[in-house]
């Protein structure tokens, strides 16, 4: 296996090739000082190095059934977006990795993401496992969207924003500079036809966001005032997933396909195009982060509907249900902690020797 070293600078050559000049360095700068911080930072920041490692860490996973999975599943992998019906909904919303493979995948990287941030006094790792896979079971027998419009008011109590949130929110938009050159032509396309009727020529404006996205191209464009109300649309670069690198797997893009998924209610404005992903953002559209609330994050319940949200994406094909429930009553009681645990040590252990020797 190749040095972490090796493998950061072959990945982000590769990122440089897919992305053809478009590479944003000062992001990369802000990637490597967030991989220095923290463990789980480091998870984040780093899907590319969990697919060369994995198999050398639990080489069982290898055998399980592929299905279309997220791949960079993590605990801030989660939000809320309006559907077509004006429902709020909330379930997994960065596929920017979707990509063929086995199940467990994903449900090994959730459960070392939330290792890897938990405090030492908090929930146990094995309790963390417990709870993901009895709501991945549950997901795989009742599959349906995570509306929030009637049910789960806890959840929905957490994500609603106040009128102080809403107003930062906003001025965040308003304060945005230009950048010092115009984007690409080809994000300049896609937000235009993404705002709007009548919102008129926005010229886009980056935006610094994320953590393993860091280093893609990112543009907002932002209408102050569109019958009544502001209007913002985000247009973000995709590049192959990095699973494709490790793996000799096809390099087609999936995030569109596993975002609109039969189990889930999709948001309408979230649109793949070529290689842009266009999303609408607004005060309804938001996550729970573990710097501002690793609390909710890591509650029991919590943890328990994110298992379900990953069997829904799961299910892309109606017979997938039926081969994850025989894998699964095939293994012990202990194999998503026991994987997890090994996956999140390797993860830490690597992340140690890196903020070592990057000083």
């Amino acid at each position: 296996m190749k040095s972490f070293s090796q493998s950061l600078d072959d990945y982000e050559s590769w990122l440089a090739h897919e992305l053809g000049g478009e590479l944003v360095q000062e992001d990369m700068d802000e990637k490597h000082r967030k991989m220095r911080k923290e463990a789980f930072a480091f998870l984040r920041a780093t899907y590319w190095r969990w697919v060369e490692i994995i198999y050398d860490v639990t080489p069982e996973l290898a055998a399980m059934p592929q299905v279309l999975s997220i791949g960079d599943t993590h605990l801030e992998n989660f939000g809320t977006w309006r559907d077509i019906e004006g429902r709020l909904v909330w379930g997994a919303n960065d596929f920017d990795d979707a990509a063929i493979m086995p199940y467990g995948l994903d449900l090994v990287r959730l459960v070392a993401s939330a290792i890897l941030a938990e405090a030492d006094d908090g929930i146990s790792g094995r309790a963390i496992a417990e709870l993901i896979l009895a709501g991945y079971r549950r997901g795989l027998d009742h599959a349906a969207p995570v509306i929030l419009e009637r049910d789960h008011p806890w959840l929905r109590d957490k994500l609603m924003l106040g009128e102080d949130e809403r107003e930062d929110f906003w001025k965040k938009y308003d304060e945005l500079a230009p950048g010092s050159t115009p984007a690409p032509g080809r994000f300049v396309e896609a937000l235009k036809y993404a705002l709007p009727k009548g919102a008129g020529n926005v010229a886009p404006v980056p935006v610094t966001k994320g953590t393993g996205s860091l280093g893609r191209p990112r543009f907002v464009a932002y209408v102050r005032e569109w019958r009544g109300g502001p209007v913002l649309r985000e247009a973000k670069a995709l590049v192959p997933s990095a699973w494709s690198l490790a793996t000799s797997a096809d390099q087609v893009v999936r995030t569109g396909v596993i975002a609109a998924g039969r189990m889930r209610s999709p948001d309408p404005h979230f649109e793949v195009t070529g290689r842009i992903l266009v999303r609408r953002l607004s005060p309804n559209s938001r996550k729970i982060e573990i710097k501002t609330d690793a609390k909710t994050l890591l509650n029991g319940a919590m943890l328990e509907l994110m298992g379900f949200e990953i069997a829904n994406c799961h299910q892309d094909h109606a017979e997938s249900a039926a081969l994850i429930r025989g894998d699964l009553r095939s293994r012990g009681d202990d194999w998503l902690y026991e994987a997890a645990s090994a996956a999140a040590h390797a993860t830490e252990k690597e992340w140690k020797a890196y903020r070592t020797n990057a000083g």
